[in-house]
């Protein structure tokens, strides 16, 4: 979804990370709000920007993830809940990490599988940890492969 929000409009996408720009003015040394009265066209497109992007998000989610986060306004709000919802909180991925870890330590062939089969659940493995943020080199999982066979 990252790379389908930036292709579309990469400001859109600093929108959802950084959250929205809320027009401004300075009084007395403060920034204030402005009110909307006082927007410029500026002010108007990076408004705009935020909108865009929670348009964006409402698209790509289906019924079931729409309603829970429906009630968000900011798209910075909306991303954060989605990322709590499929990633978890710092321990639950700690978590997930740690038995991702676990399940690549202990990789073996299963009796039934076949060997596409296996390196099918591997790179499963694999890419869960990557996504996590855990990555191991090519030379430790090239040799981790034929360590995984069965002696047959």
């Amino acid at each position: 979804m990252i790379i389908h929000i930036q292709s579309i409009d990469y400001e859109v996408w600093k929108i959802i990370c950084d959250g929205p720009k809320v027009p401004t003015k300075t009084i007395d040394d403060l920034l204030v709000p402005k009110l909307k009265s006082e927007w410029t066209s500026v002010d108007y497109k990076d408004i705009q920007s935020n909108t865009k992007a929670v348009n964006m998000l409402y698209w790509a989610l289906d019924a079931t993830e729409f309603n829970k986060i429906c009630t968000c306004i900011m798209a910075r709000e909306i991303w954060d809940k989605l990322i709590v919802t499929h990633e978890g909180t710092t321990q639950v991925k700690e978590f997930r990490v740690s038995l991702l870890v676990h399940n690549y330590e202990l990789f073996k062939m299963k009796p039934n599988e076949n060997i596409s089969q296996m390196f099918t659940r591997f790179t499963d493995i694999i890419n869960s940890l990557k996504f996590l943020g855990k990555t191991y080199t090519n030379a430790k999982i090239i040799r981790k492969v034929p360590r995984s066979l069965p002696n047959s």
